[in-house]
């Protein structure tokens, strides 16, 4: 199970995200904060954003599983649409979900059969579990979304404004673990 990841591998600060696709707060911080983060923490080279897998549910573990089949340059811009269109697909009332996940990831490019196998890959179901499963134990994850910030838990992260904070807070505190 290869990172996935945005910025700079040697920013100077490395946050990760543990967060649930079928997270409605999740959402929303992907849809209202990100936007600014990427543009001027991770794109500035300030930040290394790290996408951790923290599934709520059976079906945010079935579009964790997708996403992480899709090439890795593909597999930000699923997250983000699938954040987007969450209301399409995970809370569909009048359609099966997993039909709806599988016509999302039919649209970044992911044929049916590749589909089908993702859903199946137990060894990546497992791998994703057990990141969950260590993630919770080291960082007590009581929510989505959560932020670790250099390896220090910090929230509530609600707006791009309180990201920043919580950056600015990291790089007074010193460089991430294994990094000077």
């Amino acid at each position: 199970m290869a990172e996935r990841a945005l910025g700079r591998p040697d920013a100077p600060v490395v946050v990760q995200e543990w967060f649930s696709l079928t997270c409605t707060h999740c959402a929303h911080f992907a849809l209202t904060a990100f936007p600014e983060v990427k543009r001027t923490l991770i794109d500035t080279g300030r930040v290394r954003y790290v996408f951790r897998d923290f599934p709520l549910d059976r079906l945010a573990l079935a579009a964790a599983m997708v996403a992480r089949t899709l090439p890795p340059d593909r597999y930000a811009p699923f997250v983000d649409t699938l954040f987007a269109t969450q209301d399409r697909w995970a809370f569909v009332r009048d359609a099966d979900p997993i039909d709806r996940l599988r016509h999302e990831a039919a649209l970044a490019g992911m044929d049916d059969a590749s589909f089908r196998r993702a859903l199946d890959d137990q060894a990546l179901q497992d791998a994703i579990l057990r990141e969950q499963t260590e993630g919770d134990g080291r960082f007590k994850i009581e929510g989505t979304p959560t932020f670790v910030f250099n390896d220090a838990k910090r929230g509530p992260i609600i707006t791009a404004a309180d990201f920043l904070k919580a950056v600015d807070d990291s790089v007074h505190d010193g460089p991430p673990a294994g990094k000077g």
